[in-house]
């Protein structure tokens, strides 16, 4: 059995947005696997290994607040093709013409304890250079000492996550209400699944391969304030 991880995470505010509600933001009820997993990414993280969030732990009572932010109201433009020539161009955005003011629903005061394993993309020809037992020791040690490669976030970088590691039988108090702790959450984003495809547009940065990226959603249900996620072979597009 791998060993699993357990990181206590906690902010003032979080927004984790519903896909079909992306043109003013709403948040979902609780955090998705994908932002579990970059919360982990950030503190470590390495080519040869991927993190699998086993469950998720809600510490504090779902509740939403309205908020106005800025954001761009324009995506980035293609390369032109001068630029492509090597001669001379420009592709920037300047946002003070492009800024908008969006009004985005989001959850207030958040926090999570994250239950969650490594699983490595291959083996190495010897398990002792490259190992599940060693990629869980360096984080754990990152995470003790509060280390990370940058600041991890509650979906959006203007909601930043203080956390900390937990030991074995360590559990901070719950304080979500009973109401709130059996409760159906309807579809859920679970991970982005990226697909070899040679007319993909996405460009892997590890190999070079051309990707198409697939969405995978899950029914995700809160069963005594612990959400269990399933693994991304029993979810659906």
């Amino acid at each position: 059995m791998p060993k699993t991880v357990k990181l206590h995470v906690w902010g003032d505010f979080a927004c984790f947005t519903r896909p079909e509600l992306k043109a003013e933001r709403f948040s979902y009820d609780v955090i998705t696997p994908s932002a579990a997993r970059g919360i982990l990414e950030a503190i470590y993280w390495k080519p040869q290994m991927c993190w699998v969030i086993d469950r998720i732990h809600v510490l504090k009572p779902i509740r939403f607040t309205q908020i106005r932010r800025n954001e761009l109201g324009v995506k980035m433009s293609k390369p032109k093709a001068e630029l492509l020539q090597g001669g001379m161009g420009n592709v920037g955005i300047n946002i003070e013409d492009a800024r908008q003011q969006r009004a985005a629903t989001v959850l207030n005061g958040v926090g999570y304890v994250i239950e969650a394993h490594v699983e490595l993309r291959s083996r190495d020809e010897n398990p002792e250079i490259d190992s599940e037992t060693k990629h869980f020791e360096m984080f754990c040690r990152r995470a003790a000492k509060g280390q990370c490669f940058h600041q991890p976030y509650f979906g959006t970088r203007e909601f930043p996550v203080d956390f900390t590691l937990l030991e074995d039988g360590d559990m901070p108090a719950s304080e979500l209400p009973e109401e709130q702790q059996n409760r159906h959450l309807g579809m859920m984003l679970h991970d982005i699944e990226y697909i070899p495809d040679k007319k993909g547009k996405i460009v892997s940065s590890n190999d070079g391969r051309r990707l198409t990226a697939n969405p995978r959603f899950f029914m995700a249900e809160l069963r005594g304030g612990i959400l269990d996620v399933p693994p991304l072979a029993q979810t659906h597009s």
